[in-house]
Order: structure tokens, then C-alpha cells, then sequence
């Protein structure tokens, strides 16, 4: 008999609208429009379809627009969330998975309007209530940015 735990299943794809059932980020700072895997507890694909659209690109910049690093980051949390809240299932209704440190964040390449950034997070560990995680951010396989960061869960 194999004493090895059974690792939990991958997760449907989950759309725009199961994301904001699972985490409280709207319009304009939802950054995140469709998660394509998730394996709980392990790691998650975020993808964020890029819209010259977007506020933030009237002001950067107006001449030459790119993502800004920082909601590069945010859409990693974001996904990183989604995996929080699906690994804790119903234990986590009324929680909110709030940042606590951002750790070797490299930009490599800047996101312009029209590409479809591909956020592969994964979960480096965790105790008690705080999270830590590794992500990267991509555009056609090509790396944009990483970071590690942390978070806590906390009540909302």
C-alpha cells in the first residue's frame, strides 16, 4: 500500500466573473481576467489581456504606454490569492489576503497595450496565516518581471 498523500486535482479555468466571486478586486484594479490552472496548494496561471483602454495609460505614458510595474506585481498577488482561496476552500469566506513583503522584484522587459501577460505563480511555503510566494510574469513565453513576495490572511 502506498503511504503517499494524493496531491489535490488541478482546478478548472476560472473567468472574470469566479475571480471576483473569490477575491474583492474590481474595476479599475481587478488586474487579473482569467486564471487557466490552478493546482491548490502548489501554483496558478493568471492571465491579464493588456487594453490600451486602461486608465493608467492616459499618464504612463501618454507618448510611449506601458504597464506599470507595480500592477505587474499587483496581478501576481492577485492570482496568488485566487490560489489562497481555493486551497483554503470554505475557510476562507470573510478573508482577505492583504501584502506584506515584495522581495527581489525584477523588470526585464516593459508590457505594452495589446499583449497578454501569462502569470505563473507559486507557493513557496506557508505558516499559519502568512503566505509566501514566487511569480513570474510573461508575454509569449518571454520573461517580463518576477518577485517573491508574501501576504497574510487576514479577516476581512
Amino acid at each position: 500500500m502506498n503511504d503517499q498523500p494524493i496531491p489535490r486535482q488541478e482546478v478548472a479555468t476560472k473567468d472574470v466573473m469566479e475571480i471576483m466571486r473569490l477575491i474583492p478586486h474590481r474595476y479599475p484594479f481587478l488586474m487579473i481576467d482569467r486564471v487557466t490552472e490552478i493546482q491548490p496548494d502548489v501554483s496558478a496561471v493568471g492571465i491579464k489581456n493588456v487594453s490600451i483602454n486602461e486608465p493608467f495609460f492616459q499618464g504612463h505614458f501618454p507618448r510611449q504606454p506601458v504597464l506599470p510595474g507595480v500592477l505587474i506585481i499587483e496581478a501576481m498577488a492577485q492570482t496568488a490569492a485566487v490560489l489562497v482561496v481555493e486551497t483554503l476552500e470554505g475557510a476562507a469566506n470573510g478573508k482577505l489576503v492583504y501584502f506584506m513583503t515584495v522581495d527581489d522584484a525584477r523588470f526585464r522587459r516593459p508590457v505594452f497595450p495589446g499583449d497578454v501577460l501569462k502569470i505563473h505563480v507559486s507557493k513557496l511555503r506557508n505558516r499559519k496565516n502568512v503566505w509566501k510566494f514566487r511569480g513570474e510574469a510573461r508575454v509569449e513565453g518571454a520573461l517580463m518581471a518576477e518577485a517573491t513576495y508574501s501576504a497574510m490572511i487576514m479577516d476581512d
